[in-house]
């Protein structure tokens, strides 16, 4: 439980209460902590990718209609 944090400069990025098993081997979130936690752009249809909101680290990506329920995507 707690908070998840940029690697390379401590940014506040996701909570535990958000977070969720999936199939992949990386952590799933369903959102981010605040609303600058992340920046986003559009890397191809249904993904955009993600980096730390301060620093601009590379967090991997947005997958859109992805999460646990309907509607919702998986960081």
């Amino acid at each position: 439980p707690g908070i998840y944090v940029c690697a390379k400069c401590g940014h506040e990025l996701f909570s535990s209460r958000a977070k969720y098993e999936h199939s992949s081997p990386w952590p799933a979130f369903t959102e981010t902590l605040h609303e600058d936690s992340v920046s986003k752009r559009k890397e191809r249809p249904g993904a955009l990718k993600v980096s730390c909101g301060k620093c601009g680290n590379g967090l991997g990506h947005e997958f859109l209609n992805d999460g646990p329920k309907r509607g919702q995507s998986r960081f």
